[in-house]
């Protein structure tokens, strides 16, 4: 499996959280931000389950920490977080995950598995791409593209047979 996708093998999820957590509280403190403690534990929340989850996933789980119950304050920490680079939309699912990268500039590509729901994050090269080329040929200027492929993961596809 290529390095550089983040999401199907199995490891020690206590490391992605420490390491994602210290990451971010790295960045926020250079670029002059404030990790709040809702902040934080929205991007541990995501960190620990290595999965896109909904806004009011992460709320359920903020509630249940005693950071309140308003859709507002998992809406907020997670705007913060994907504005920052921490943390990515899923568009298809309407779902986040954190970033396997943080504190990278990348352009990530989502594969969801459509048995299990787990995604991993794959690094794309946007500048030779298909879409890349298309846009050049038609003198569009690409600002932001999200790719996103369905399909069954290594796991679930082991299981089948």
């Amino acid at each position: 499996m290529d390095p550089n996708t983040i999401g199907f093998q199995h490891h020690d999820h206590s490391h992605c959280v420490a390491d994602g957590v210290a990451a971010a509280d790295h960045a926020c403190r250079e670029a002059g931000l404030h990790l709040t403690p809702v902040r934080k534990r929205a991007l541990e929340i995501l960190l620990e389950e290595h999965r896109a989850l909904g806004a009011y996933d992460v709320l359920a789980r903020l509630a249940e920490d005693g950071f309140g119950s308003q859709p507002p304050v998992a809406y907020r920490a997670l705007d913060f977080l994907t504005k920052n680079g921490f943390v990515h939309k899923i568009e298809k699912l309407n779902a986040f995950i954190a970033c396997a990268h943080p504190g990278e500039r990348h352009t990530p590509a989502f594969l969801i598995c459509t048995s299990c729901h787990a995604v991993a994050e794959a690094e794309t090269d946007p500048s030779h791409s298909l879409l890349a080329n298309i846009a050049a040929t038609t003198g569009f200027r690409i600002s932001r593209a999200v790719l996103e492929a369905e399909g069954t993961c290594p796991n679930c596809l082991a299981r089948e047979k």
